[in-house]
């Protein structure tokens, strides 16, 4: 089964039926995004996303607000599956991860103009982030950024062969680095379209 097609209402159990397996299936998703986590020296971290981490994330916002009738449930399937890659795209959230003690609008000052200056590299493929329009504007950068990268048909295709190499960069003025990534990420990620 994909991984890459939209969540439907028939995929959320809601708050009564999560509760009982919660600590279960939290831990099943928390190993499963283990090797789609990529760390970009001290403050940034992707999670590469699918059904089962969006699913999860519905399941937990569901849990916090209480969200019991179909119509809010619905809403909220409706809001995460915009993050939901697709046949055709690679879709990740990106965390700026500040440490307790900064002064976190300075810190995050620093990295404005960071949705110009993402990338992976699918093999010889390199694809630009694309971000989600308004978490960011000429003085302003969210925490919490969600990420898409189109991909060709070449770039799918490699992405889909084992031993293609993938790196995420950032080459942001103030703030780059780049991350060869596992194969064991490439896999899991091609696992998504199996």
């Amino acid at each position: 089964m994909s991984l890459v097609r939209p969540i439907t209402r028939r995929d959320i159990k809601g708050p009564a039926l999560y509760g009982p397996i919660r600590d279960d299936y939290r831990n099943r998703v928390i190993a499963l995004k283990r090797p789609r986590r990529v760390v970009l020296g001290d403050r940034v971290a992707l999670v590469f996303e699918n059904r089962h981490t969006l699913t999860m994330q519905i399941e937990e916002m569901c849990r916090a607000e209480g969200l019991t009738r179909d119509e809010q449930i619905e809403a909220e399937i409706e809001v995460y599956n915009e993050m939901m890659p697709t046949e055709g795209s690679l879709s990740a959230t990106l965390f700026v991860e500040l440490p307790p003690d900064v002064d976190a609008r300075a810190e995050l000052d620093k990295l404005i103009g960071l949705d110009e200056h993402v990338r992976i590299h699918i093999g010889p493929h390199v694809i630009p982030a694309q971000f989600e329009p308004g978490r960011a504007t000429a003085d302003r950068i969210s925490a919490v950024q969600y990420t898409r990268y189109p991909l060709s048909a070449e770039a799918r295709a490699a992405l889909l062969t084992s031993g293609t190499k993938i790196a995420v960069e950032i080459d942001h003025p103030r703030y780059a680095y780049r991350v060869d990534c596992p194969e064991e990420m490439r896999a899991s990620l091609a696992g998504d379209y199996a």
